[in-house]
């Protein structure tokens, strides 16, 4: 420790003359930095010891003594081999419900807390789950992937064989179809992570299928793609090969590490931008031919009643789409006082390409104006948009519109049903709208004008 000298010796004595540390702070400021640097390691123990010290009510006791994490040793970084999260953020966990549930959680989802992420990326223990029959635990180095069908020539690769090809890495969101559809009929969730957690976003890597069938060889008639999982449930989509032939991806790394098992494990497709249930998990064939496959999750499931009783098939692009993240009913304004500026902040996406703009509006869409968008703006990708506000307390409906390069624009509840009806659960991408009363709860609604 470095020598104190006389003058700084009578700056520590004056710590049990000061009735806070605040004032303490402010008349050593005159005095030189290693003056001051020597009394801030010794007052918080002065005051600590000192009974005659009075404290003032606006000071803030956490940071005029010493926390007990501070006066001891932190754990080994041997500790945990794989590091976990503050116990402190235990309340930010995927979340389900039996109401999203087929009578078990083997076929079931589990929800992203997107009210508490930032940026872009969603953590891997965070990243939303959609299960057809439990998650199986599979042995990569027994795991097989056969690719057959209308191929000149149909192969059987191991995992260390198909990482052999160059691998890519591309940043893209998942989501469900389903997302936001408890709202098909009306606000059934007061809470935006059941509303809209049906999606997360990830850095997925692995290898483009185009380049793979470079080596195949795709044959002339060859359409129709269908994707298969080893899981317990053979979960398969049939994928049009022109999407196929663009930006499909076999992938095996999420965020700079192997796919969870949840998330697929060994191998999983990814088709940015497409609804999430084509990216199959547990991946095990792939077979090409020259008409769809017709699978049950694409005849029972995953197609849109219109309200002329026809159902609309091959629908697979998640439109443009936005939600206001904060507030939400999960963080809501009740703390703020009028006159202090607060960050409206929300995620906008689309799988027909990349975000441009996106508008706020404070009256249920009356008036909107363009929120700024703030971050890494990439294509099929989740994009942050944010605005600053002055809180006055009156009662709003907060709302978000988001467009895309493609040209299009979110459509307003009503515009929505006017195309596709109110029975489909399946890509609904209304503009979404919270309202906030004049206590700063938030609450689910919608607008129906």
């Amino acid at each position: 420790m470095n020598k104190i000298n006389k003058e700084e010796l009578e700056v520590i004595s004056e710590v049990s003359e000061q009735a806070s540390r605040r004032n303490f702070f402010k008349k050593t400021a005159a005095y030189s930095m290693s003056a001051l640097a020597a009394a801030s390691v010794v007052a918080p123990v002065a005051v600590k010891a000192n009974p005659n010290i009075k404290i003032n009510p606006e000071d803030d006791l956490n940071i005029m003594h010493e926390k007990p994490w501070s006066l001891k040793f932190g754990d080994d970084v041997t500790v945990n081999k794989y590091g976990m999260p503050s116990p402190y953020e235990h309340n930010v966990t995927r979340r389900t419900t039996p109401i999203l549930s087929s009578g078990n959680y083997r076929a079931s989802i589990a929800v992203t807390p997107i009210q508490d992420l930032n940026g872009i990326i969603t953590p891997n223990g965070l990243f939303f789950n959609r299960h057809h029959g439990g998650t199986p635990t599979i042995n990569p180095n027994e795991h097989r992937l056969m690719i057959h069908g209308l191929v000149e020539k149909p192969i059987v690769l191991t995992m260390d064989q198909l990482k052999r090809y160059p691998n890519v890495s591309r940043i893209h969101f998942l989501e469900c179809p389903a997302n936001g559809g408890p709202e098909w009929r009306g606000p059934q969730f007061n809470s935006i992570q059941f509303a809209k957690g049906f999606m997360s976003c990830a850095e997925w890597t692995g290898v483009y299928i185009k380049d793979i069938l470079k080596d195949l060889g795709l044959k002339p008639e060859a359409l129709w793609m269908l994707a298969e999982g080893i899981d317990n449930s053979h979960m398969g989509r049939t994928i049009p090969v022109d999407k196929v032939l663009d930006d499909a991806m076999i992938v095996w790394g999420q965020n700079g590490e192997a796919l969870r098992p949840e998330q697929g494990y060994p191998i999983r497709i990814v088709v940015p931008g497409w609804e999430a249930n084509l990216c199959v998990k547990w991946l095990c064939r792939l077979e090409f031919a020259s008409e769809p496959f017709y699978a049950k999750e694409e005849t029972s499931k995953y197609t849109a009643l219109k309200h002329t009783g026809k159902a609309i098939q091959h629908f697979y692009a998640n439109e443009v789409n936005s939600v206001i993240t904060s507030p939400c009913p999960e963080k809501p304004w009740t703390d703020l006082k009028k006159g202090e500026m607060v960050e409206i902040e929300g995620l906008a996406w689309s799988g027909m390409g990349t975000i441009t703009a996106v508008d706020v509006s404070f009256d249920g869409g009356k008036n909107w104006v363009e929120a700024p968008l703030k971050g890494l703006v990439l294509e099929k990708s989740w994009t942050r948009f944010s605005l600053m506000h002055e809180y006055t307390g009156k009662p709003m409906l907060l709302s978000s519109r988001a467009v895309d390069d493609a040209g299009h624009v979110q459509p307003s509840v009503k515009n929505e049903r006017a195309a596709v009806g109110i029975e489909g659960v399946y890509h609904r991408n209304a503009v979404h709208t919270w309202e906030i009363d004049a206590k700063g709860e938030v609450t689910n609604v919608q607008i129906l004008s």
